[in-house]
Parts: C-alpha cells; sequence; structure tokens
C-alpha cells in the first residue's frame, strides 16, 4: 500500500494485491524529493514532461498525475504491475495523463533514442540490480537526449551503492534509499559557441 501526497488525490492509499511483489518509495522519503523537485530544481511539475522508468505499481507516477502534470510515461515490464497503473489511473480519472509502456526499461530507452525529452526522468530499478547494469541505464538516460537542458535525471538506489559519474549533482539519503540526480549532457557545439566572440 502507498499513500499520494499531495494534489488532487492527497492522502488517498493506494492498496495493490497481497501477491504483488512491490516495494514501493516511501511516504517520507517521496515527500523529500518532489520537494527537492520544486525547489532546487525549480521544476513546476504540472507544466513538466516525465518518464517514470521501473514503475513499479505507480507511485510515483500517480503522485506526479495527482499534482497536476498531463504528461506522465510509465515504463514497466511486469505486465500485473502496469495493469494495475493503467486500472488505477483510470479509476482516479488520471487516465489521459499517464501512458503505461508495458516492456523492458534497457529495451525502451534503446528503441526510442532522441524520439523525446522530458523535464523530469525517474528510476527505481530492483535493488539487487548489477551495478553495471546501473551504469548503463545511466548511460542510456544521458547519451540519448532523454532529458531536456533544463532538466533532471533521478535515480533511486540502495545507500550503500555509491554512483561516480560526471553529470552527478547530489545525492540525498533517506535511511537504507537514495536519491542521485543527474544533469543532462550539455550540447556538444555549446561549448564552440561559447569560445567564440
Amino acid at each position: 500500500m502507498y499513500r499520494i501526497i499531495s494534489g488532487k488525490w492527497k492522502s488517498k492509499r493506494i492498496a495493490a494485491p497481497k501477491n504483488f511483489e512491490v516495494r514501493p518509495t516511501t511516504d517520507f522519503a517521496k515527500e523529500a524529493l518532489f520537494s527537492i523537485i520544486e525547489n532546487r530544481y525549480n521544476l513546476d511539475v504540472a507544466s513538466s514532461s516525465v518518464l517514470d522508468l521501473f514503475a513499479g505499481i505507480g507511485s510515483i507516477s500517480l503522485e506526479f498525475a495527482s499534482r497536476g502534470c498531463n504528461d506522465v510515461n510509465s515504463v514497466e515490464m511486469n505486465a500485473k504491475h502496469s495493469g494495475f497503473i493503467h486500472a488505477t489511473a483510470a479509476e482516479l480519472e488520471m487516465g489521459m495523463q499517464v501512458k503505461v509502456h508495458r516492456g523492458d526499461v534497457f529495451e525502451f530507452l534503446k528503441k526510442n533514442r532522441n524520439r523525446k525529452s522530458y523535464e523530469i526522468v525517474v528510476a527505481d530499478p530492483p535493488f539487487d540490480m548489477e551495478e553495471k547494469k546501473y551504469d548503463e541505464l545511466i548511460s542510456l538516460v544521458l547519451n540519448n537526449n532523454y532529458v531536456k537542458e533544463n532538466g533532471v535525471f533521478i535515480l533511486e538506489h540502495q545507500s550503500r551503492m555509491k554512483l561516480q559519474h560526471p553529470n552527478l549533482l547530489d545525492t540525498r539519503k533517506y535511511g537504507n534509499v537514495s536519491f542521485s540526480f543527474f544533469k543532462p549532457n550539455e550540447a556538444e557545439d555549446k561549448v564552440e559557441d561559447d569560445d567564440r566572440d
């Protein structure tokens, strides 16, 4: 079970079937995350486009939609979980805001390279995912124009995992869960332009 923290469906509790093996982001961590998005990165959630990778049962996706975001794209491989997000979004009249893509996150990122950019990309992969897969995930997101120039990529991971990357801006720890924030790659020709008189 998880709770929508704010927005139209504030305090709404979402209960998943008992046989679902999921680890929704805690209320405390989720509240902190949205505070950072709005206050540190000055992103207006309602007017942002969002890509939610490893969406699980929709804790992050539905939070964005409740806060007025009209362009939430959820990617989840588990058929039951993706069906649950779709059904819950429809039940809460968020069906037009939340688009659910059922499939493997890595395949999705490879297939949709350079098609669409987002202000906010969030990823919450399984905690037991190998470290090299984390590196691949970061590379796929940042090297294929998934993050807009003013946007941010947020990766949720176990606190004991220490990530290193030139685009890493900050890591915030909430118990055994941490969020790492990455800036988008700079346009390659931008540096050249800045060097000219």
